[in-house]
């Protein structure tokens, strides 16, 4: 099985015990960074026994065939760096791998960043679209934003905060 499992955005105590009894009782974990895996588990007070394997942008189609062999043997427990795994994070090239394959695929629920930026935005939550990232060269951002004027609802984006104040003048 593949078990997707959402990591605190900042706040430690956003920590679930499930998290934590996924964390401490699992055999094999694919993270993001295994640093920041480890990092999260010492400061958590909790130990991690598992084997991990790194999993993020830059390798995560060269994983796929091993990590779905993995989750078809054995549970995986995928997280990433904050938040919820395939949310504009790795994880979702093995989540359709392993749906392929016909492993189940479960998740252990906890912080998401597009959904607590919606709730706290005063803005209306009845209909909303989330676009993710923007592109970063300005020319490509503002040919985006003008794609997505269109769109009747609210707009949730993430954004690096070296680009914040370009990306709002842009919107502007």
């Amino acid at each position: 099985m593949l078990i997707l499992a959402a990591t605190p955005i900042g706040n430690l105590a956003d920590a679930s015990p499930r998290l934590v009894e996924h964390l401490t009782g699992s055999h094999f974990i694919a993270a993001e960074d295994t640093r920041t895996l480890f990092k999260l588990a010492q400061a958590l007070g909790i130990k991690i026994n598992a084997r991990t394997f790194s999993l993020h942008d830059h390798n995560e189609r060269e994983r796929l065939e091993q990590l779905v062999e993995v989750a078809r043997e054995h549970d995986l427990l995928v997280v990433s760096d904050a938040g919820m795994p395939t949310v504009s994070d790795p994880g979702f090239n093995l989540v359709r791998a392993c749906a392929e394959a016909g492993v189940e695929v479960t998740i252990v629920p906890g912080p998401s960043a597009v959904l607590s930026a919606l709730a706290v935005s005063g803005l209306p939550t009845d209909r909303f679209f989330f676009e993710g990232f923007l592109p970063p060269r300005s020319a490509a951002r503002r040919q985006r934003i003008a794609e997505l004027a269109a769109i009747p609802g609210t707009l949730v984006f993430f954004e690096s905060p070296r680009r914040l104040a370009e990306t709002l003048e842009d919107l502007h």
